[in-house]
């Protein structure tokens, strides 16, 4: 039975969220928006505060991504709604739900020189969300978060923002709609199993190519490469789709350019999951020239220049799941695709990292030697993450998280407190370079009120290194690519946190350990000289 307390509609909307499931706010109260405040502990939601908006936003993109549940964060008028357009951005290019409810001006048109005041404040969060809408009744604000929530389950999940006037959060509000029944998605239809099954009918050599939305078919994927004797890539956001130590998995190297030459080989290309975008390749085409059936939730990518033969518009897990079961009672194939081959490939690919990343390896390696199994990593722009996330193995999907897409600096830390939030007693690390920490450094008061048990790898190569070999790649003398760093252990002392500078690789993995069990946050300082 629907609640028929009546409220005003700003504690109305923290009530509804609650009855849909969400637990953690993040955000920043003012006084545009203190009514959406009025409701959240009434509510029984844990409210988050952040530092900066910008901080709330990655924290709540950090937490969707964790528990797979939508991330919501409040925030004020103008100033407060600008600064989490960047993860607002992130949050789209990376398929996270997220949802984004701010306060608003009554009226703009015919006034203007009012706090907080932008000329269109709707308009300019729609260009980096999915949609951006104002709620001018109570009836509306209900229907835009049902909406929300039924895309989030039944479309390619990405962050949405409704807007709500000053006076209708104050205004008496009877309460929201019971919640509606999940939205089904599609995946698996007859029809399309059958485009797949005579694809695959002759093929020799077939080739998947999982992305991240692939993650919730991982056992399925399994199972089918192995059955079809297939060849397989991931993108770096579908890491873990695939044991890493699958004979005919070449790992997530797409975008190392004779990748390319590889997947020209295949007789049938089946890519799922994956806009197979620039930041997968870093080429303007996979590389392919036989058929390919592309499967994917989003029809833009259906339709972009790759020129799939087939378009299966679909989840991928349910779309992997009815191909699984159609092949059941197949004898597994012979390929054409070799281990030696995909062994040969790997290793002459892993050496050109550690050729363009000199020392970053060996500290991977020390690193991922000492985490717990299920560790969730949430990494920044920073060479060190741009190496791992080629050679470093997922055993699991969906346990490294990174800005792929929009490529924002200071992602790391204020997502990584999001996805602390969400796993509770489940070990979280964040990994940063020096500089991407300056954009998001105040957040770790946050991870320090909250007592959070979260290793914070900070790599200092004290400068903007991939930008200075960019630069010198282009024969531009590196120019402003150097800051002066603050003493980092000493600023985290300050904010309350633990602090340690391993001497080497086993004082890095000690330190890793101990700070899992610490109280608080611990950043551990890592430079490049680690690794001598």
């Amino acid at each position: 039975m629907a609640d028929t307390t009546t409220r005003p509609l700003g504690a109305q909307i923290s009530h509804m969220l609650k009855d849909r499931g969400v637990d953690v706010i993040f955000g920043i109260p003012g006084v545009h928006n203190q009514e959406m405040y009025r409701g959240i502990e009434e509510a029984g939601i844990t409210h988050v505060l952040a530092r900066h908006e910008q901080g709330a936003g990655f924290m709540a993109d950090g937490y969707a991504r964790a528990t797979g549940k939508p991330g919501v964060a409040y925030v004020i008028t103008g100033p407060g709604l600008c600064n989490i357009m960047t993860p607002m951005g992130q949050a789209y290019s990376d398929s996270v739900p997220m949802l984004v409810i701010s306060s608003c001006l009554d009226e703009v048109a015919a006034r203007r020189g009012q706090l907080h005041q932008m000329k269109d404040q709707r308009g300019a969060a729609e260009t980096v969300c999915d949609w951006s809408e104002e709620a001018r009744t109570a009836g509306a604000a209900y229907a835009l978060v049902d909406r929300a929530w039924a895309e989030f389950s039944a479309r390619r999940p990405r962050p949405k923002h409704i807007q709500v006037p000053i006076a209708q959060l104050e205004a008496t509000a009877a309460a929201a709609p019971a919640p509606m029944p999940p939205t089904p998605v599609a995946g698996g239809r007859p029809m399309d199993i059958e485009k797949a099954q005579q694809l695959l009918a002759g093929a020799r050599k077939p080739m998947f190519i999982f992305g991240g939305g692939a993650r919730a078919g991982a056992d399925a994927a399994r199972k089918l490469v192995r059955k079809l004797g297939a060849a397989s890539f991931t993108t770096y956001a579908g890491r873990g789709v695939i044991d890493p130590d699958a004979p005919l998995h070449f790992g997530s190297y797409l975008s190392r350019p004779e990748s390319a030459g590889v997947i020209a080989q295949a007789d049938a290309v089946i890519a799922i999951g994956t806009e197979l975008a620039e930041v997968d390749l870093w080429r303007a085409q996979l590389g392919h020239d036989a058929p390919m059936l592309r499967v994917d939730l989003d029809t833009e990518s259906l339709t972009d220049p790759a020129r799939a033969a087939w378009h299966v518009p679909s989840d991928a897990a349910g779309f992997l799941a009815a191909l699984e079961r159609a092949l059941e009672e197949e004898t597994p194939r012979s390929s054409g695709w070799t281990p030696e081959e995909v062994t040969r490939a790997r290793h002459k690919w892993r050496a050109e990292v550690d050729a363009e990343y000199p020392g970053v390896l060996r500290v991977a390696e020390a690193l991922q030697a000492c985490l717990p199994q299920d560790a969730m990593i949430y990494s920044d722009m920073t060479q060190f993450a741009y190496a791992a996330k080629e050679v470093w193995n997922m055993d699991r999907p969906g346990h490294w998280h990174h800005p792929y897409g929009f490529g924002t600096l200071g992602y790391a830390l204020p997502a990584a407190i999001g996805g602390a939030i969400g796993r509770p007693g489940l070990p979280t690390l964040a990994i940063m370079g020096d500089y991407g920490f300056h954009y998001t450094m105040a957040e770790l008061g946050v991870a320090v009120e909250l007592g959070l048990s979260l290793p914070i790898i900070l790599w200092d190569n004290g400068k903007l290194g991939a930008i200075e070999a960019s630069m010198v790649g282009a024969q531009i003398a590196p120019n402003a690519v150097v800051a002066r760093n603050p003493d980092f252990m000493k600023l985290a002392e300050a904010f309350g946190a633990g602090a340690v500078r391993p001497a080497g690789l086993s004082e890095l993995q000690t330190a890793v350990a101990a700070a899992f069990r610490a109280d608080g946050p611990t950043l551990i300082y890592v430079t490049p000289d680690i690794a001598d």
